[in-house]
């Protein structure tokens, strides 16, 4: 568990390190280093699904490795949506933002929503909901970069072949994936820190979820993992990490927490193909 430990502590440290110099670095050079998380997650999972693919076709797949990403991904995106992960993890990441909020800001609301009801009564309540306008708008853009930090860090360092291959390994006594993997998320943590703020940090809860199950798996079933499964999620889960690029540079909202089921079916399809 020494390299899941490690993935955490490399996350907190960028994300703390992007927090006390983001302040340093103006809105053009942060959105300009987000581009380039974006471009490098693309190129990332375009060099994952290519390996993936050659590996799964060298495996007993052979020429139906085509055909497992694109029933994985479909089916795992419908129960995705059927399940409304994107919303539950939202969800999670909007209690984690009310839990950090500090008591004054939660006096501000409830004295806006108190403005809000007398508004009807008088003209001085109407005045003060006004006044405490711009602290909700303010309140609402902190909560909605924290989800967007939280979520798009979470995806970006829980999904791909070294958080699956580099867990299991881990779990199995080879935590060398695991430590490479600790200093990339380090590294994406301060760009992405400067850019969403602290959310990005809370996504240590994910990676010790994650990771740490996926350890315990390869500690204790390491041998179900065969090469056809685990080429058959380095394959889908490159694809899911293109569509987190597209996302993150902003051409369209790909939605990729829904397809994280997508992963599972791969993983049924090698076993069963292979």
């Amino acid at each position: 568990m020494s390299g899941v430990i490690l993935n955490i502590v490399t996350v907190l440290v960028g994300t703390a390190i992007g927090l006390l110099f983001g302040n340093l670095i103006t809105e053009r050079f942060r959105q300009i280093a987000f581009l380039a998380i974006g471009a490098c997650t693309i190129g990332f999972g375009v060099i994952m699904t290519v390996g993936g693919f050659g590996d799964l076709r060298a495996t007993d797949v052979g020429t139906l490795a085509l055909l497992v990403p694109v029933f994985s991904l479909v089916i795992g995106a419908l129960l995705g949506e059927a399940l409304r992960i994107e919303q539950r993890l939202e969800s999670v990441g909007s209690w984690m933002q009310k839990r950090m909020q500090p008591r004054s800001q939660e006096v501000d609301a409830s004295a806006a929503e108190a403005a809000d009801q007398a508004d009807t009564e008088n003209t001085a309540a109407t005045t003060a909901a006004n006044a405490t306008a711009p602290t909700d708008t303010a309140s609402t853009t902190r909560r909605h970069a924290f989800i967007e930090g939280y979520m798009t860090a979470t995806i970006l360092f829980c999904v791909g072949a070294m958080t699956f291959l580099g867990s299991i390994q881990a779990g199995l006594g080879d935590p060398s994936v695991l430590y490479l993997k600790s200093l990339l998320d380090g590294i994406s943590a301060v760009a992405l820190a400067c850019a969403l703020g602290i959310g990005v940090g809370f996504s240590a809860v994910s990676i010790l979820l994650i990771q740490g199950s996926l350890a315990l798996l390869g500690m204790f079933f390491g041998d179900f993992f065969t090469p056809a499964i685990i080429a058959s999620m380095d394959l889908v889960g490159g694809i899911m990490l293109i569509a987190l690029g597209i996302e993150i540079i902003g051409i369209h909202k790909m939605k990729v927490a829904n397809m994280l089921p997508a992963l599972l079916v791969a993983m049924l399809f090698g076993w069963l193909l292979s």
